[in-house]
């Protein structure tokens, strides 16, 4: 039986992302995946997040997204579209590109690591004891986990099995996806009806000045609201067909299906994301509507929120009760995230009240203030963790800021990349004395005498130190003093060598 630190059950965005943050951390990981290739059939997450874009960066490979996706002011609610392009963040956008690009770029950089892959295999079984979690694949193959983690999607196998509850609310509105030929061309993009919401569109499009314009020709693909939410079986054809006259009249003469499936606003959330050695992350731990673009996005950040903290417990840096902070910080993020998603999925119904109300949440979010405080949500850029009192920055995203070290000029995230902990001391240098912890936190010294501010908060005081962890969020923030910096190093970073 082969022996790997952790395991991961499934291939996509989420577990690639957390496979890359363990194999950064020198730890022995594997990813258990049914497909025998990264190549996805269908149509799933169009995009990327101003805070998954800085996650990236933090990682060294944003470049390589940008390289393929369109940059645009994609963040929205609902049926209004946010600028973010005031936002200080060097991102202050969205980048429109497909889950199938996503997932491949991200498989390119995994194979650069040291990542093992076992595809074209599925998990059936498991049993975790004290000191493990022992797996059963599809070919009779056996593996043993010092920990596993569920990245296995809204049906996840590893969380029925291990038990963990999903409570939440079932769907109201189901939508038909599908890629497929048509005799007459439909009016490209979204439309409302009575029924609901509708689009049109084609796999390569471009954006000028925010609006899609799709491609000429080529298969079309379709979203489209079917009349009753109850269907549980794979759409067909004829319920595509059905779906298009009952909303548009015809079905467009709709043949030659390449792919189709079905996508609802069921909002679930995982009871618990840990259960002993066994964690849940991504679409496994929460799902709900796609409106919004939260799904992929919030999952890579449970997979950077996870992935450190595994690092320094297998490496026995830190206690297991490190593992605990994973779902005390995650989980509220995700209920908002269900929370966000139903506010949507209500703003799009179609009857006159619901475009009342529509009408006066547009006005809202035209007014500077509500469109920050929505506009940081949706583009993950409010996280924030609570670790506590004190200076605004902590629990909060760390700005990239440009910083003046003895090497010259560097920006935080490009410290970050090698996904170790960062103490910036940007007061007298030698001031702080972290000796005990040298081998895990970098003491960089450093100045900076520009502004320090917030997405929606604004302004904020400057920092003589901050202590950053490797997801890039504050644990510590030093205001001419290192009170609280050896707590909150032995907190995050385990107790002094």
């Amino acid at each position: 039986m082969l022996e790997h630190a952790v395991v991961i059950a499934g291939g996509g965005p989420t577990s690639l992302m957390l496979a890359g943050e363990l194999a950064l951390a020198g730890v022995d990981v594997a990813i258990v995946e049914r497909r025998p290739n990264q190549e996805i059939v269908g149509s799933r997450a169009g995009g990327l997040s101003a805070r998954t874009l800085e996650v990236l960066d933090q990682r060294g490979v944003v470049d390589r997204f940008l390289a393929e996706g369109q940059i645009a002011q994609v963040t929205g609610f609902a049926v209004t579209r946010l600028d973010i392009s005031d936002f200080p963040t060097r991102h202050n956008y969205g980048l429109a590109l497909r889950q199938k690009h996503i997932e491949r770029i991200m498989a390119e950089w995994i194979g650069e690591l040291p990542v093992t892959i076992y595809r074209g295999r599925e998990l059936t079984g498991f049993a975790q004891d004290d000191t493990g979690v022992t797996l059963e694949l599809s070919d009779g193959f056996k593996l043993r986990a010092g920990y596993f983690v569920g990245c296995d999607g809204g049906r996840s196998l590893v969380r029925k099995l291990a038990g963990i509850e999903f409570p939440g609310w079932d769907a109201t509105t189901s939508n038909i996806l599908a890629e497929a030929e048509m005799e007459v061309e439909p009016p490209l993009g979204v439309h409302r009806t009575a029924l609901g919401m509708h689009a049109f569109g084609r796999e390569e499009y471009e954006i000028h000045d925010g609006k899609v314009v799709f491609a000429s020709e080529g298969p079309v693909n379709v979203m489209v609201t079917e009349r009753n939410a109850g269907g549980t079986a794979e759409p067909t054809l004829g319920d595509l067909r059905q779906a298009l006259i009952e909303t548009c009249g015809t079905d467009y003469g709709i043949h030659s299906l390449r792919w189709i499936s079905r996508f609802t606003d069921m909002s679930r959330q995982a009871a618990a994301y840990r259960k002993g050695r066994i964690f849940l992350a991504g679409d496994a731990a929460h799902v709900h509507s796609p409106v919004g673009g939260q799904g992929l996005n919030t999952g890579v950040q449970d997979a950077v929120n996870l992935g450190w903290k595994l690092a320094q417990v297998v490496k026995g840096i830190s206690p297991e009760s490190l593992l605990d902070t994973y779902h005390a910080e995650r989980h509220p993020v995700a209920a908002r995230v269900l929370r966000t998603t139903m506010a949507q999925v209500a703003l799009q119904r179609t009857d006159d009240r619901t475009e009342a109300l529509r009408d006066v949440v547009l006005e809202l979010l035209a007014m500077r203030e509500p469109r920050k405080k929505i506009a940081a949500e949706m583009s993950g850029l409010a996280i924030h963790y609570d670790l506590g009192e004190g200076h605004p920055l902590l629990g909060r995203r760390m700005p990239d800021l440009d910083l003046t070290t003895p090497d010259g000029r560097l920006r935080v995230y490009a410290l970050l990349q090698n996904a170790r902990p960062l103490l910036l001391n940007l007061g007298a240098r030698g001031s702080l004395d972290i000796a005990p912890w040298s081998g895990r936190i970098q003491l960089v010294d450093a100045s900076y005498d520009g502004a320090w501010e917030l997405p929606a908060l604004g302004a904020v005081s400057a920092s003589t130190a901050v202590l950053i962890r490797p997801d890039g969020y504050v644990a510590w923030v030093g205001e001419g003093t290192p009170d609280g910096l050896r707590e909150a190093m032995i907190t995050w970073f385990g107790p002094p060598s």
